[in-house]
C-alpha cells in the first residue's frame, strides 16, 4: 500500500476517523472541488458580463474580444492532456495550486490591459493555463474517491462550476456599477488565486493514499492492503489501451459535437438580451439563470444516472439542449429567454457531471487523469470556435440566429451518435 507523500498527507484527522466508518474523507474532497469550479467556472463566466463594458471603454467590436476568449478555451481545454498526466503522477493538489496561482493572476493583469495584444496575453495564456488546472484534476480525483456513489459525488463537485455561474454574473455587475469593469477583474483575481490555494490543501489524490477504500467501503484492517490491491486490477484500462477502443472515439465525437457551441450563450447570451431590449441587470441575470439551472441538472442527472445508466441519461440531455438552442432563437424577450437558458442550463449541467463519470465506467479509476484530460483537451478545445464563430456570424448578420440553429443541429447529430455508444470489452481490442 502506497504511504501518503509530503505533498498529498490530509489535514489531520481523529485516530477513529479511518476506520470507524462514521466519516469518509472523500466528501471533503467533494466539497473542495466543489468550492474550486465555483471560483474557477464563476469567474470565467463573468466575461460575458464585462463585454459591453469593455467594448464601450476600449472600442474593440465583439468579434474582437471573443477572439482572444476564444483563444482561452482553447488552451485551458488543450493542456487538459498535461494537467490529466501530472494529476495522475504528481498528484491535484501541486496542480490545483500553481493553477490557482496562474488563474488569479491572469484574471488581475486583466485590469491592467490597454491594448488588445494585452488581453491575448494575460486571458489567452496566462489565465488559461490557470483554468487548465481545474476542472481535470477536481473530476478526475472524485472519481478516483468513488465507485457506486460515483454519479452522486460528481454531481456535488462539478455543480459548483454552476453554482459560480449563478453568484459571479451578479457579484460583478454589483462591482462594476460601483468599481469599474478593471477594479473588479482585480477584486476577482483576488479571490480566484486565494480561494483556489486554500481549497487545494484538503485534495488528496485516491483514497489508498490514506489506506482507504473507495466509497468509504469498510474493510477489516488486516485485510485494506489486500482488498485494495485487487481493486486496482478491476477493469482498468490505460489511455494507449482506451484510445484502442471506438467507445473511447464516439465518446470523443459526442463531446466535440456538443462543446463546439456550449461556450456561445455563455459570453454573447448577454449582448443578445440587451438587444432584444432587457437592461444590462436583468440581462446578466440570464448568466445567473443558466448556472442556477446548471446547478439543479448536475445535481439531478447524477444521481439519475446512477440508476437509469449514463448513455441513456446523456442522449436525454443532448435533447433538452438542441431544445434549450431553438428556444433562444424564438426568445423575444425575459418571458421565454429565461426558461430557455434555464433548459440550457439544466441540459449543460447535467452533460458536464455524466462526461468523467463515463470515462470513470468504461475505463476504470487507475489512469482517469491522463484519459480525462486526453478526451477535455480533443472534444474540449473546438469550444473555443464556439464564442468567434457567434461573434463573427453577429457581425456580418446583426443577429445571433443562424449561430443558435447551427448549435441546435449539433446537439442532434451528438444525440445520433448516442446510439452507436457502449461500454468496451477488451475482448475486442486488437492485439498491438
Amino acid at each position: 500500500m502506497n504511504l501518503p507523500t509530503a505533498s498529498e498527507k490530509a489535514p489531520a484527522l481523529p485516530a477513529a476517523t479511518a476506520s470507524s466508518g462514521r466519516f469518509f474523507y472523500g466528501w471533503v474532497v467533494v466539497a473542495s472541488a466543489f468550492t474550486i469550479l465555483c471560483i474557477a467556472y464563476g469567474i470565467q463566466f463573468t466575461f460575458g458580463v464585462f463585454m459591453p463594458f469593455i467594448s464601450a471603454d476600449t472600442g474593440w467590436d465583439r468579434g474582437s474580444l471573443s477572439l482572444p476568449y476564444s483563444m482561452y478555451v482553447f488552451l485551458y481545454s488543450a493542456l487538459g492532456i498535461v494537467s490529466g498526466r501530472l494529476t495522475d503522477r504528481v498528484g491535484p493538489r501541486i496542480v490545483l495550486t500553481v493553477g490557482g496561482c496562474l488563474l488569479g493572476t491572469g484574471i488581475i493583469l486583466m485590469s491592467r490591459v490597454h491594448a488588445l495584444w494585452q488581453l491575448y496575453l494575460v486571458l489567452g495564456v496566462i489565465a488559461a493555463t490557470g483554468m487548465s488546472a481545474a476542472y481535470v484534476p477536481c473530476n478526475a480525483t472524485v472519481v478516483r474517491w468513488f465507485t457506486q456513489k460515483r454519479g452522486l459525488a460528481l454531481s456535488i463537485a462539478s455543480s459548483g462550476a454552476s453554482f459560480g455561474m449563478f453568484i459571479f454574473p451578479p457579484l460583478a455587475t454589483t462591482l462594476i456599477a460601483a468599481y469599474g469593469w478593471r477594479s473588479t477583474y482585480a477584486i476577482l483575481g483576488l479571490i480566484g488565486v486565494c480561494g483556489i490555494v486554500a481549497c487545494a490543501t484538503f485534495i488528496v489524490r485516491d483514497p489508498e493514499k490514506l489506506g482507504l477504500l473507495p466509497d468509504g467501503l469498510p474493510t477489516p484492517e488486516p485485510a485494506i492492503d489486500e482488498a485494495i490491491g485487487d481493486l486496482s486490477l478491476i477493469d482498468n484500462w490505460t489511455l494507449a489501451e482506451a484510445q484502442r477502443t471506438g467507445s473511447f472515439w464516439t465518446l470523443n465525437a459526442i463531446f466535440t459535437l456538443t462543446w463546439l457551441v456550449v461556450f456561445m450563450p455563455m459570453v454573447h447570451i448577454v449582448p443578445f438580451a440587451v438587444d432584444l431590449g432587457i437592461s444590462p441587470f436583468l440581462a446578466a441575470m440570464t448568466i445567473s439563470v443558466i448556472g442556477f439551472a446548471g446547478f439543479a441538472g448536475r445535481l439531478a442527472i447524477g444521481p439519475i444516472s446512477d440508476r437509469l445508466g449514463r448513455v441513456p441519461t446523456l442522449g436525454l440531455c443532448l435533447l433538452l439542449q438542441a431544445a434549450a438552442f431553438f428556444g433562444f432563437i424564438l426568445s423575444t424577450g425575459l418571458a421565454l429567454l429565461y426558461p430557455a437558458a434555464a433548459l440550457f442550463g439544466f441540459s449543460y449541467g447535467g452533460i458536464t457531471a455524466l462526461f468523467p463519470a463515463l470515462v470513470g465506467d468504461f475505463f476504470g479509476r487507475i489512469a482517469i487523469g491522463a484519459i480525462v484530460g486526453f478526451i477535455f483537451a480533443l472534444a474540449g478545445s473546438p469550444a473555443a470556435f464556439g464564442p468567434l464563430i457567434a461573434g463573427y456570424i453577429y457581425d456580418a448578420t446583426k443577429s445571433y440566429h443562424a449561430a443558435f440553429v447551427l448549435s441546435a443541429v449539433l446537439n442532434l447529430i451528438a444525440l445520433a451518435m448516442v446510439f452507436m455508444l457502449k461500454k468496451p470489452s477488451r475482448s475486442s481490442v486488437p492485439e498491438l
